[in-house]
């Protein structure tokens, strides 16, 4: 089992940055791919981003393809979401997941999940 913290969240004007943590304790992060997911207030969580548990594979929503970047540190143990160019649909609660593939956009796949860090982009 695993256990996931995820922070870096907050409040940005539109056009800013943000960077997203999340680290892990337990079981070490390398042996698990890795997704984020967002959930925004009144609709489903939805699939953002994932890697794979070396880092050489990497998976985006088109909504934000060219816009946010996911990376990994194992020896940190730790996976980011490098988030450019926010705009106000990318307010939501962003959480981490493992347990899956990084191929799986369902959420349902995923075993593990961090408590979210709220992201909100002001227009």
């Amino acid at each position: 089992q695993v256990h996931l913290v995820e922070s870096g969240g907050g409040l940005v004007q539109a056009g800013g940055s943000l960077r997203l943590s999340c680290a892990a304790s337990g079981r070490t992060l390398s042996a698990y791919d890795m997704g984020w997911f967002r959930q925004a207030p009144g609709k489903e969580r939805e699939f953002v981003a994932s890697i794979n548990w070396s880092g050489g594979m990497t998976y985006y929503a088109d909504s934000v393809k060219g816009r946010f970047t996911i990376f990994r540190d194992n020896a940190k143990g730790t996976v980011y979401l490098q988030m450019n160019s926010l705009e106000p649909a990318d307010t939501a609660v962003y959480s981490c997941a493992s347990g899956g593939s990084y191929y799986h956009t369902d959420p349902r796949k995923y075993d593990y999940w961090g408590q979210g860090t709220q992201v909100t982009v002001s227009s």
